[in-house]
């Protein structure tokens, strides 16, 4: 668009002509998108983009432009109040990302699948383990208690063996019974 286009298309938008004023956002928004983009980083991408900030700024502009608050004497600086405005409305979107861009952290980088296969146990395993555990140490005699505890802390059955005073094959018969005992009962048994 010419110098003289833009100062004609300028005097029909302070007449508050709304198709002077849509000619004037399709004539600019490009340069304010290219204004917003040069300053916006990769994490602030991911939370807006140049388009919103350029349409924002225009929605808020809109009304001025129709009610003739602001008269510009010629096309230039008009184009150094809307890169103001622009710039501004900006400033006020990094400010409101801010606070959430300094919490957030990368995925690591074997990406979203590393989280979901992740081997850490449900929430739901975990109160199941604890109840199953409470059941087993109320139904134990004292001494296989004991047995169960240092198991339970990764002892192996020789050091079981030697801080309970059982012989190492008791503390296998003790463990293995229990597991048995404990194990869940699959519902395919019954029908063999």
């Amino acid at each position: 668009m010419t110098i003289n286009s833009l100062d004609s298309l300028l005097d029909q938008l302070k007449q508050g002509d709304s198709a002077a004023a849509e000619q004037v956002f399709r004539t600019y928004a490009p340069y304010l998108r290219m204004v917003v983009r040069r300053q916006l980083s990769r994490g602030l991408r991911a939370k807006f983009d140049s388009m919103d900030v350029v349409q924002s700024v225009w929605a808020d502009l809109w009304s001025g432009f129709r009610e003739r608050r602001w008269s510009f004497p010629d096309a230039d600086h008009l184009r150094a109040f809307l890169v103001k405005v622009t710039q501004n409305r900006f400033l006020d979107r990094v400010r409101q990302h801010s606070p959430s861009l300094e919490r957030e952290q990368p995925l690591p980088a074997d990406g979203i699948d590393a989280i979901a296969d992740s081997p850490a146990e449900r929430p739901s395993q975990l109160a199941q383990a604890g109840e199953l555990w409470d059941r087993i140490v109320a139904d134990c005699t004292p001494a296989h208690r004991e047995v169960l505890g240092l198991k339970r802390q990764g002892f192996s059955l020789d050091e079981i063996a030697r801080q309970t005073g059982f012989h190492k094959s008791s503390v296998r018969r003790i463990l293995y019974e229990l597991a048995t005992r404990f194990a869940p009962q699959s519902s395919d048994a019954g029908r063999e």
